[in-house]
């Protein structure tokens, strides 16, 4: 009578019916089922579950069950989102090319002042030259502005040259602004107000002064350095930078 033999599934060697591992290769001759496969999430969150038979004599507790509508609520709650989102992607736009992009220069079309000194001009403080300079008739009150054509800028930095130059030995020959009131004008009208304090040195002065769709900028200076023995209100030069709307 033949002996029962087991074919090796990996080497085909015939095996020994008792034997476990192959006499060749040592793997499993029965190496069992494939181990299942993990359905995809998607098939998961809508499956609902199988529960075990209870044991005899006890109740079973109630199971929670998966709700099979959460994929369309959240599907739902996206679409809802990006409908309220639409309005505000352009201002969300630009403020991320504020953040990333580098300002330019937004040159005035327009500028006036509330006075000026003969041969010291509002367009002084805007000529690009920081050896002229514009002085107010009155100090108290005076106001330079800006107007940008339409339809509008967004500001993100101010510039500014307090004095009459960015010499020293020239700088301390008149007052110099301390504290100016910076109001940017919107087109709708709205306005954003700043207050920047410069210190009492020459040259280069930065501030972040943000605005959009601005039409006009007004600087009142309100406080400044060295008045007094005929020293007259003086600002070399100021500069906005942004990016055109």
């Amino acid at each position: 009578m033949p002996t029962a033999t087991v074919r090796c599934p990996n080497c085909r060697t015939e095996n020994a019916a008792d034997r476990t591992l192959c006499v060749r290769c040592a793997l499993l001759l029965d190496p069992g089922p494939p181990p299942a496969v993990r359905p995809p999430w998607w098939r998961r969150l809508l499956r609902r579950e199988r529960r075990a038979a209870p044991v005899a004599g006890t109740r079973p507790r109630p199971a929670w069950r998966r709700p099979r509508v959460a994929l369309p609520v959240v599907l739902l709650l996206l679409a809802v989102g990006v409908w309220f989102a639409l309005p505000h992607m352009g201002s969300w736009l630009g403020l991320a090319r504020d953040e990333t992009g580098t300002p330019e220069s937004l040159p005035p079309a327009a500028v006036r002042a509330s006075s000026a000194l003969k041969g010291h001009p509002a367009d002084a403080a805007f000529d690009g030259f920081n050896n002229r300079y514009w002085a107010p008739a009155t100090q108290d009150g005076a106001t330079l502005e800006a107007d940008f054509e339409a339809p509008g800028v967004r500001v993100t930095k101010l510039v500014v040259f307090g004095g009459t130059s960015a010499k020293k030995d020239e700088f301390l020959t008149q007052a110099r602004p301390a504290r100016i009131r910076v109001e940017l004008i919107a087109a709708d009208g709205n306005t954003s107000t700043h207050h920047i304090t410069l210190k009492d040195q020459p040259g280069q002065q930065t501030f972040d002064v943000r605005g959009k769709d601005v039409v006009r900028a007004r600087l009142a200076p309100e406080t400044w350095y060295g008045a007094g023995h005929g020293h007259r209100l003086a600002l070399a030069e100021v500069e906005f930078f942004g990016h055109r709307s």
